[in-house]
């Protein structure tokens, strides 16, 4: 039996990914060339792999069966590429990163330009993308690095295909318009009016946990999501908000009022990648490298908030 090793990778993709059309748009081939290299592959197998019956497409088992085999030799592939990559000055190939807007201008931006020093053949890709969307897309294979915010109270991201490397503790500030008084207590705070975070993000965490603690119910005036418009509606004199200390160096000084309020709590970074399958169990030695400018450009974090909040620096992992 002469099984061409490049099918086996189509029907990989099209087992890993659900269907025909998302494993071509994974491979930038054609719905049809795809269709086309898996009838072939049932030619040289001499037996039916894809399920035709039914309106979506599905493997049969024997199909599965193969289509399993194929996983293998693709993780045999990622391993002899780490192996070949100990005989090479330089790395190279494209890693696709998926972040929000703050972890992107002051940590991807950095670890960019170092990339661009070290290793200039790699080429990252930057997806603005998080939540639900950006995990899926993790899963799926699209994203290769994704960047993940969660408050510290919430239990770390536990799933057996994703391995979540803790990159930064970030300390939540209670932000006021310029000139009103600060808050004497929480509970003083809970009456003033809130630009706040949608429930599901860590500041909209960090809001509901406060209340909880002190039996209050926050006056949500404004719901925002992004801290750019969150800050601006801050300084403008439209409420209070929680923010992390990381969105305070994209604040003018005294645009905002920082509050002296503090143990407000703090969201953790993580950068979340798939479970490597091969035998050693690291990471693509690309994506490690990535990985480790992302970890430096993040530790330079601490220094460059402290000058700006003028306080000791923040946790570190």
């Amino acid at each position: 039996m002469d099984i061409d090793p490049r099918r086996l990778r189509i029907l990989h993709e099209v087992a890993r990914r659900g269907g025909v059309m998302r494993a071509a748009e994974a491979l930038h081939l054609t719905p049809s060339a795809v269709s086309q290299q898996l009838a072939q592959l049932e030619r040289e197998v001499g037996l039916a792999l894809i399920d035709r019956s039914q309106r979506s497409v599905s493997l049969t088992p024997a199909g599965r069966v193969l289509a399993g085999y194929a996983e293998r030799v693709e993780e045999e592939l990622v391993e002899a590429r780490r192996e070949l990559s100990r005989f090479t000055e330089r790395l190279s190939g494209p890693v696709r990163i998926a972040a929000f807007p703050t972890v992107i201008k002051h940590i991807l931006v950095p670890a960019m330009r170092d990339l661009a020093v070290r290793h200039p053949k790699i080429k990252p890709l930057i997806h603005e993308i998080y939540g639900p969307p950006a995990l899926k897309e993790l899963r799926m294979g699209a994203v290769d690095v994704l960047i993940t915010e969660q408050d510290m109270s919430v239990p770390t991201l536990s799933q057996p295909s994703l391995h979540a490397r803790l990159l930064y503790v970030d300390e939540y500030r209670i932000v006021l318009p310029p000139g009103w008084p600060d808050p004497g207590t929480v509970g003083d705070l809970m009456q003033l009016p809130w630009v706040a975070s949608e429930p599901h993000q860590a500041c909209g965490q960090a809001l509901g946990r406060l209340a909880g603690l002190h039996g209050s119910e926050p006056r949500k005036v404004h719901v925002i999501t992004e801290f750019g418009p969150t800050l601006a509606l801050v300084a403008a004199g439209h409420g209070v908000a929680i923010v992390p200390a990381l969105a305070l160096l994209d604040v003018p000084e005294g645009g905002v009022r920082v509050s002296e309020l503090r143990d407000v709590g703090a969201r953790r970074l993580d950068a979340v990648t798939r479970v490597s399958r091969t035998r050693s169990g690291e990471p693509d030695p690309v994506q490690a490298v990535v990985i480790g400018a992302i970890e430096e450009a993040t530790g330079a974090l601490g220094a460059a908030l402290s000058d700006r909040l003028h306080t000791p620096e923040p946790l570190k992992p």
